[in-house]
């Protein structure tokens, strides 16, 4: 009789339209909260009652504390493993190995293991940051409202107030201070930095074994990976002592076990509205792919020509392979009619909970249409901006370095000494060869406008780049700095040729800039504050952490595994499927071994972990995230996601998206019985060790030692 009695009453109120939406709107605010282990959330404001739900661990301020203080960023995710300063860092992705190397001693080809602290390798230009405190400062930033003000002004108080609380808190702590902003600047906080610059390399394995798969295997599983790197910070002439640092696991994970990541994931996109990713979907992401498959063909021609020419192609290609990859993910993420489906969902429920407050749709029921008008002719002039705003279609370095030299000497840009550097490895053969290839897309999108006919005239491409490329003297260090110091005026004055190339690409640059920055971004960033504004009215921020931007986020998931067209993946892969895939394809590159790993593989235990999968969200620049467990032990290091979790960037969906990560256990393995190197796992498990004690305050110039 209740039932049938309840079932009658909300049968009435659906009848009306205003609970009918309201009731829509509870059944997707409540499946939202059911969400799997989404989140890549903030130290000062981490998911404790979801966790203490769904998995009875409490997380206390004195564990965020402690994790936050030995979590790292060195050049990316990373964190303190030993009393003694250690560092532990991903393989991949570190330049620092390149520049360390030598004629006599290749670091990527051969490894590196410092057995001494004499012997470890100071790495010039690195530093280590270490968070020490956030505070909320979106009071400040919002003080005196901005009511009254223009946007591009109300932006302009901001930026000030920025500076000013920056500046004061850096004089007052001696800190390196830094506000970030949340939600579409509805939120602002301080992050406040310890800076460590003395950073030397203690051990890296090969690149055979760092990347072992190859592009093959990245963003893939499974996967048998030593993506690895020790780094150790040294203070004072000596290494430093961190008490706050990540006890390392001697057994790893288990399946189904809690699991943590801290790190500094790049990236996410889960408050676009529905036109903006249909922009990318349908504009932005074809050229892109388009544009870097062509220059992919490019560097491979490249290395077809001689051993040095494939060395710099590999170097190369890898990180345009890595970029490519990904990107195809978030396509094929946004392909998904199921994905797409949700976040019109989504967009539609907020939308309509907005419709029940005048004010609120007076303030921000706009929004979403004035976005979807500003991507609409965003997508008219999108290729001619990429190729002539962003350099799309003058493809060498030397042109972006051009363009730097031209931005510091006029004061445009602040002065910004990496900016005038040339990449290395470098060759002016490769450099003609993807400007050819820039300049004959640059024809081809580009070819009515007046501009580009008056600056490539009927001359073929590759005659063209020859000419730039050879007749440059970017190369000199000396003739670059003269331009950049020579005042406002020095390189309108030069005669050489890309800088000319650049100040004459310059003012329709500077125009196409403008328009971007006039009529699509200010629009976007309006209406997103608007929208965001509203979504925190509406749910808040406890059920979704703000989009990843590149400083310390948490999150946390399982060990598990996952299904895939049928076939059961599991959650670890041991050192028996490393030796299974490499006699799999011969031992034949990418899946060649190294040979101390041949030599060594009867002393290896074949069941021992070497790489598992998680649910734990993340995304590009968690690679480096330390993985702990419930008792704060570090379990594994994340260092690539598989192809489901790069559509996460858009959307949570743990069904078949995994992080992927280097098992504790399996890397002192290596450590043990492939490298000899008994010290340093020693360290690692937190044995004592004499060495440490006999380090007084001296200089100890890293020798050319290690092996």
């Amino acid at each position: 009789m209740r039932d049938n009695l309840r079932s009658f009453r909300i049968g009435g109120l659906m009848n009306k339209p205003r609970f009918r939406t309201l009731f829509v709107l509870c059944l997707w605010a409540f499946s939202s909260c059911l969400a799997a282990d989404e989140g890549l959330w903030l130290f000062n404001k981490p998911p404790i009652e979801i966790v203490s739900q769904k998995y009875r661990f409490d997380i206390t301020p004195k564990w965020m504390n402690h994790f936050q203080l030995a979590s790292t960023n060195l050049d990316g995710s990373s964190a303190f493993v030993s009393p003694h300063g250690l560092v532990l860092s991903v393989h991949h992705g570190t330049p620092v190995l390149i520049e360390l190397s030598t004629k006599d001693r290749d670091i990527l080809k051969s490894g590196f293991y410092a057995r001494t602290l004499e012997e470890e390798l100071k790495c010039s230009g690195m530093e280590l940051l270490v968070l020490q405190g956030i505070e909320d400062v979106t009071a400040q930033i919002h003080e005196g409202g901005q009511a009254g003000i223009s946007y591009s002004d109300a932006v302009k108080v901001r930026g000030e107030k920025i500076t000013e609380i920056e500046k004061t808190a850096s004089e007052k702590t001696g800190l390196r201070c830094r506000v970030v902003s949340f939600h579409a600047d509805n939120i602002f906080h301080l992050y406040q930095y310890k800076v460590y610059s003395d950073i030397r390399l203690v051990f890296s394995p090969e690149e055979a074994i760092a990347f072992f798969g190859g592009d093959p295997d990245n963003f893939d599983y499974p996967r048998q990976c030593l993506d690895i790197c020790l780094f150790r910070v040294w203070e004072d002439g000596k290494p430093l002592e961190s008490s706050h640092y990540l006890k390392w696991s001697l057994t790893g994970p288990k399946e189904g076990e809690l699991i943590f990541l801290s790190g500094t994931p790049g990236g996410t996109s889960r408050f676009l509205t529905c036109s903006q990713l249909e922009f990318l979907r349908d504009v932005s992401y074809p050229f892109e792919i388009a544009f870097r498959q062509k220059k992919r063909e490019v560097i491979h021609a490249y290395g077809t020509r001689g051993p040095e020419e494939a060395r710099l192609a590999s170097i190369k290609v890898w990180a345009l392979e890595n970029g490519l990859k990904a990107m195809r993910g978030y396509f094929s993420g946004l392909q998904d009619t199921d994905m797409m489906r949700k976040k019109a969902d989504e967009e539609k429920a907020i939308r309509e909970w907005i419709k029940q407050d005048p004010e609120l749709e007076k303030e921000a029921g706009g929004a979403w249409n004035e976005i979807g008008a500003a991507q609409a002719q965003y997508a008219s002039f999108y290729r001619k901006n990429a190729l002539i705003a962003d350099g799309r279609g003058f493809d060498t370095a030397y042109f972006q370095l051009a363009r730097a030299i031209i931005r510091q000497a006029s004061g445009e840009t602040k002065a910004d000494p990496r900016a005038l550097e040339l990449p290395k490895p470098f060759d002016d053969v490769l450099e003609t060869m993807t400007l050819t290839n820039s300049l004959e897309l640059l024809k081809k999108e580009c070819g009515d406008m007046v501009e580009v006919r008056w600056l490539v005239r009927d001359r073929p491409a590759e005659e063209l780049a020859k000419d730039l490329v050879s007749g440059t003297k970017l190369k000199d260090p000396e003739f670059v700095r003269a331009l950049v110091h020579g005042g406002p005026d020095a390189p309108a004055l030069s005669n050489d040729p890309i800088i000319k190339l650049a100040l004459l690409v310059e003012p329709v640059a500077k125009g196409l800039r403008a328009k971007v920055a006039e009529e699509i971004r200010s629009v976007e960033n309006r209406n997103s504050e608007l929208i965001l504004k509203a979504w925190l009215k509406f749910k808040g921020d406890a059920l979704r952490p703000p989009d990843a931007n590149g400083f310390l986020r948490l999150s946390f998931g399982v060990v598990k595994g996952f299904m895939d067209q049928g076939r059961k993946i599991p959650y670890c892969m041991d050192y028996r499927s490393l030796y299974e895939k490499a006699m799999k394809y011969g031992n034949t590159p990418p899946y060649e071994l190294p040979s101390r790993f041949v030599q060594r593989k009867a002393s290896i235990d074949p069941n021992v972990g070497f790489n598992f999968v998680t649910t734990a969200d993340a995304i590009g620049g968690n690679s480096g995230s330390p993985c702990i467990n419930r008792r704060g032990e570090l379990v594994g290091i994340l260092f690539d996601i598989n192809p489901p979790a790069l559509a996460n960037r858009f959307i949570y969906d743990d069904t078949k998206a995994r992080s992927i990560l280097v098992h504790s256990r399996g890397i002192l393995e290596a450590l043990l019985k492939v490298y000899d190197a008994k010290p340093l796992a020693d360290e690692l498990m937190g044995k004592k060790q004499n060495r440490f004690r006999a380090v007084r305050r001296t200089d100890l110039t890293p020798s050319a030692g290690g092996q």
